[in-house]
């Protein structure tokens, strides 16, 4: 395919610009019911509806996940194949792996996609110039990103979002992301901002423990404020979605991002029990409900009392007991809690983490922390670690990371794309 001049490259991005802004005007013309439900169109939607026009004349590399999916579940490395009105050359798999295959912290490798027949490369723990020489031998002229997030600073996608933004840079590549909701809204930021010190690939740079933001607002946030320098970036957004919407307003489909992700209920708690993977309890790995069940073995109704009687707003706790059949305790019967969240809008994830960590050290003599201190780098500091060892209860601990809190979000503020 031609390669477009400058001149016709900036009309096309000036035209998608235009069209990520504005919905087409067809969307006044549904039915009353699906303009009452606000039908949400995601960026590779609206990208579609336009002909692709943005990626018209380039090689494209999309780097994408099971979530890649258009409203009938097609995948849409499937749909871009197929469409002699884009030239997709190459795909991009992350964590998990593109086609799903992998369990936690596995990736598919280099392989080419039986589908298809697309070269798949991995990324999946590559990063700078290493990932940078990937989309220099794939041969692509921009790279695409598309992966539905979970909301929290510790899932994954979102870095390698930025590791992707950073190699494109070094490469010499333009980037597209094309958004999709968050599923625990885009109301507020909760929870700790990550010290630089504490850098992995569960937060390369100090955003809040909950972000608030979408993919998009993510990227632009990256561009400006912690690359070494820009890349050239477009966003095509969404039509349809407010701050306010939960997962199930959008009337998409949920895939699993990751296997142990299953519902978008896993989702709305995940920022505040994820950080028990930072303890010797098990956070429910290896049973229908992660993340929604925590327990151990010699944990009893105390703890589903303890934390209760704190009165958290939007959430109630279960006594439980379950075997996890993979993971902490495989094969064995553990006691604990289960979340039931009955008011989400009022519920606050981080803080519910962090009550349920300060009683789970009360009330049971066996917690401990993990030896490599992995606490630390899920709550992006020390701190959360020190005070509740020190004794400090739940509303200490919130209260201590308030000031990192407000300027974050005064920084997020500056690249919100939806209101």
């Amino acid at each position: 395919m031609r390669r477009l001049s400058r001149r016709s490259l900036l009309a096309a991005t000036t035209a998608a610009a235009a069209f990520s802004a504005n919905p087409p005007a067809a969307a006044a013309q549904e039915p009353r019911e699906q303009r009452g439900a606000r039908r949400l169109r995601t960026g590779f939607e609206r990208l579609a509806a336009d002909g692709y026009a943005l990626l018209e004349g380039e090689r494209v590399g999309i780097v994408t996940n099971p979530t890649g999916i258009t409203r009938d579940v097609r995948h849409i490395v499937d749909v871009m194949h197929a469409d002699d009105r884009v030239n997709l050359v190459a795909v991009f798999g992350p964590e998990h792996g593109f086609r799903g295959t992998a369990q936690a912290g596995g990736s598919e490798g280099r392989y080419d996609d039986p589908a298809t027949g697309l070269p798949v490369y991995d990324t999946y723990l590559k990063s700078g110039q290493p990932l940078a020489d990937i989309f220099t031998a794939s041969g692509v002229d921009t790279v695409v990103f598309d992966i539905q997030d979970a909301g929290a600073r510790f899932y994954t996608y979102i870095w390698t979002l930025y590791d992707c933004m950073e190699a494109a840079r070094l490469a010499g590549k333009r980037f597209v992301v094309l958004d999709r909701p968050n599923p625990v809204t885009g109301r507020s930021a909760q929870g700790p901002v990550l010290h630089k010190e504490f850098a992995t690939f569960v937060g390369r740079e100090p955003i809040a423990q909950a972000h608030g933001m979408t993919v998009a607002e993510l990227a632009r946030l990256f561009n400006k404020e912690f690359l070494a320098a820009p890349v050239p970036l477009d966003t095509v957004l969404m039509s349809g979605w407010k701050r306010s919407d939960f997962y199930d307003a959008s009337g998409l489909p949920w895939v699993p991002p990751s296997p142990n992700m299953p519902t978008p209920d896993t989702a709305l708690v995940y920022s505040g029990t994820c950080l028990f993977e930072g303890t010797n309890l098990s956070e429910g790995r290896g049973t229908t409900r992660p993340f929604e069940l925590l327990g151990a073995e010699g944990i009893d109704r105390r703890w589903a009392a303890e934390v209760g009687r704190l009165g958290l707003p939007g959430v109630h706790f279960r006594e439980a007991y379950f075997a996890p059949t993979f993971s902490k305790f495989q094969g064995k019967t553990v006691g604990g809690v289960q979340i039931h969240v009955h008011d989400r809008a009022a519920y606050d994830p981080v803080r519910t983490g962090i009550a349920l960590l300060v009683t789970a050290k009360k009330v049971w003599s066996g917690f401990a922390w993990r030896p490599d201190n992995w606490i630390d780098k899920l709550t992006g500091s020390t701190q959360v670690r020190t005070m509740i060892d020190a004794g400090a209860g739940a509303d200490e601990v919130v209260a201590a990371w308030q000031g990192e809190l407000a300027a974050f979000r005064r920084m997020r503020g500056k690249y919100l794309l939806y209101r």
